[in-house]
């Protein structure tokens, strides 16, 4: 099997991991890249053992970089979502986590320029429209991984990355509540349908029973849970206007209880077949806003946040998660401007990857030696 090699980084974004490539390495004709990015990745295997995946939904991600054309943006991030066990790749979320490191590998790859001191690297996220801000430390205009900072679900401290995200209500579905109501009913679960960053359907915990301090293995096991749980996902889908969900990661689905160690709210987060082992960048934004806004099925168990911007504290699987929310009440709700959060993230690796010369399709350019030549310096992320 004739084989090419496609240049790669491989990076840990916050809590999850995966290969950042150039988008104009890859074919533009999406069938063909999601060939492409299975094969990168080992998709069909729970262990994907034939690729670089490591068998979890946290560890099947990729990135794909492109200087942007947008004037209010300097890198166009194009996310997508590998199954594990599946052959399918999902392009419509994208993931917060990995964002992390979409500022340090654009540096890495040469696609944006790094000054003394720190890099701010402005994000259009191509799967939802939104709009980030990374603030990345360069001494001496080069990326540093090294610092103090520390995030739960991550071992050690790394250097901190601030993430800024604008332009994230209704990012996917058009509007903050899509079903226009803050808490309704789905197979005798009360559910908040919200759009912050990412669609979820947000339930209590208790409504299935649990306690919400459940560990992942717990969860996981509990596939009773999942059985009452992905029925009311699908239909949260058809009522947020995104159509037939069955086979997309998105909506996903969030479980919400008081908080037990100070925090504003404990929450355990769905990607949506598996437990989170941490929490998501872009469904921590959800579940905050969630927690904020009167009359969600937070009402009653989150504790109350006092001013604006408010600083909501999650608690999750592996600890807790700070989202510093910038927003306003009105009499229909509350308006949010933007959301921050510390991430960090390393470069693990940086290299070839190899796949399946057949994946690529006609259009990608190979040199002699089996290897992508390189793209222009300018081209579309989507």
């Amino acid at each position: 099997m004739t084989q090419t090699a496609i240049p790669f980084w491989f990076l840990r974004g916050g809590t999850s991991r995966g290969p950042y490539m150039r988008r104009t390495d890859l074919p533009q004709d999406r069938e063909a890249l999601a060939d492409v990015l299975m094969a990168a990745v080992g998709a069909g295997h729970p262990l994907n053992i034939d690729g670089i995946g490591g068998g979890a939904a946290v560890t099947t991600k990729v990135a794909m970089l492109s200087r942007s054309d947008d004037p209010a943006a300097d890198i166009d991030y194009f996310f997508a979502q590998v199954a594990v066990t599946e052959r399918q790749v999902d392009f419509r979320p994208t993931c917060g986590n990995i964002l992390s490191g979409v500022g340090p590998a654009a540096i890495e790859m040469g696609l944006h320029p790094a000054v003394d001191g720190e890099t701010r690297v402005r994000i259009l996220s191509v799967n939802t429209g939104a709009r980030i801000e990374a603030i990345v430390r360069t001494p001496d205009g080069r990326v540093t991984y090294e610092g103090d900072a520390v995030i739960d679900g991550v071992p050690g401290t790394a250097a901190p990355i601030l993430l800024n995200f604008q332009d994230v209500v209704g990012s996917s579905c058009g509007a903050l509540l899509p079903s226009g109501e803050r808490r309704e009913t789905i197979d005798g679960i009360d559910v908040t349908l919200m759009d912050v960053a990412m669609p979820m359907a947000i339930a209590r915990a208790d409504a299935f029973g649990l306690t919400g301090t459940e560990g992942v293995a717990e969860l996981d096991a509990n596939r009773e849970f999942y059985a009452r749980m992905e029925p009311i996902r699908v239909e949260a889908g058809r009522r947020m206007g995104l159509g037939d969900v069955t086979s997309s990661v998105t909506p996903k689905f969030g479980l919400l209880a008081p908080p037990r160690h100070g925090g504003t709210v404990t929450a355990r987060y769905f990607m949506p077949w598996n437990a989170h082992p941490s929490m998501a960048v872009t469904g921590s934004q959800c579940l905050a806003t969630c927690a904020l806004l009167p009359g969600t099925v937070a009402d009653g168990i989150a504790a109350p946040a006092s001013g604006a911007p408010a600083i909501v504290t999650i608690e999750h699987a592996s600890g807790r998660i700070e989202v510093t929310v910038d927003y306003e009440a009105t009499d229909e709700g509350i308006v949010v401007r933007s959301a921050g959060l510390l991430r960090t993230a390393r470069l693990l690796a940086r290299g070839e990857l190899m796949v399946p010369r057949s994946a690529l399709g006609p259009e990608v350019n190979v040199d002699h030696r089996g290897a992508v030549q390189a793209g222009p310096a300018h081209a579309g992320a989507a």
